[in-house]
């Protein structure tokens, strides 16, 4: 059983149970989420919603890509258009949703991860919390709606996060806008208890304690002095000319990362922060995801990190350099009869 789906007293309970695979998320648990959603939206014995995950190494590392990485190879893009499209509608639903949505995040929380997360209104992360969009690296962009909370991260964070893949413990997290509360874990089966039994998901403040600092926010000024450029290429100048730590490990984080997906990022988070919807962050990342692979290196990118596990991918384009603003264009383009 990769998920369980269950009513408990107050609460709709909703347990990620595929520990051994970091509780990756495959298309049949995106719709699974969804179908419980939708059916406890009228329901009024379900107070409120709880997420959480079995294992203490991850809520979600991501989506299940084994599947999306098989079809493309095959040339059924058709399938990853449409689990995209799926994945984004129930991200849409959790942010929407119109009770109150209680994630419990331990460990690696990425991707998928965070779109069936970090879009609810009670986000509560612990010690060994570590959030991040790592995107760019298997050839796609910050999406499940992921590009709307780095459009709204204090100054050009958003931008950091999402070229160089940055994971942020709790301090850092709440900071960026992508949690809300620091809980530690030993006190997770008491909340979840009282949430269960009372529904009232005030007592989340009872449980609330003082979060680590953000190394984030110290760095901040930094942050926003390099990443102030919206082309890449600029950004990387700028890192490059600077001989602190921090600027040549983000350089270098960069560097790994599939020169289109990064340059293409700061345009999509530009777009997102003018519109500043759901709806729109969503439409905007379709078009790149929906192109990614026939068009762009996600394919690639997934042969190198999961398949081959060599790390070593052979990108479309060499260096940030060589994107040009057309291919960013294009990756961005509308879509059509096919749009979101």
């Amino acid at each position: 059983m990769d998920i369980h789906i269950r009513k408990d007293g107050c609460a709709g309970r909703i347990t990620l149970h595929r520990p051994k695979a970091l509780n990756a998320l495959t298309y049949q648990m995106c719709l699974d989420i969804e179908a419980a959603l939708d059916a406890w939206r009228d329901d009024d014995a379900v107070r409120l919603v709880i997420i959480d995950a079995e294992g203490d190494k991850a809520f979600c590392a991501g989506g299940d890509i084994q599947d999306l990485y098989d079809a493309s190879v095959a040339g059924d893009f058709a399938y990853g258009q449409t689990f995209w499209r799926d994945e984004y509608r129930l991200n849409a639903k959790i942010f929407n949703y119109p009770k109150p949505y209680v994630a419990l995040m331990q460990g690696f929380v990425m991707g998928g991860g965070v779109g069936v997360s970090c879009h609810g209104s009670h986000r509560i992360v612990c010690e060994s919390s570590q959030i991040a969009m790592p995107e760019c690296g298997i050839g796609l962009i910050p999406d499940v709606g992921g590009s709307l909370m780095l459009a709204r991260a204090p100054g050009r964070l958003g931008e950091y996060l999402g070229t160089t893949g940055a994971r942020m413990d709790a301090g850092n997290a709440i900071y960026a806008g992508f949690a809300d509360s620091y809980v530690p874990k030993e006190k997770w089966d008491a909340l979840t208890a009282a949430l269960v039994n009372g529904g009232d998901v005030s007592v989340v403040d009872a449980f609330v304690q003082d979060a680590p600092e953000s190394s984030m926010h110290a760095q901040q000024v930094d942050i926003d002095r390099h990443f102030d450029a919206l082309d890449l290429s600029d950004v990387a100048v700028s890192l490059a000319s600077d001989p602190s730590e921090f600027a040549a490990q983000t350089l270098k984080m960069i560097s790994k990362k599939s020169p289109l997906s990064v340059v293409a990022t700061p345009a999509l988070i530009a777009r997102v922060r003018a519109a500043d919807t759901i709806e729109q962050a969503l439409a905007e990342e379709y078009k790149f995801t929906y192109r990614a692979a026939e068009f762009g290196d996600f394919v690639e990118g997934i042969k190198a990190t999961i398949i081959d596990r060599n790390h070593t991918p052979n990108w479309r384009f060499a260096t940030l350099a060589d994107v040009s603003q057309t291919d960013v264009n294009e990756m961005l383009a509308p879509l059509g009869a096919n749009a979101l």
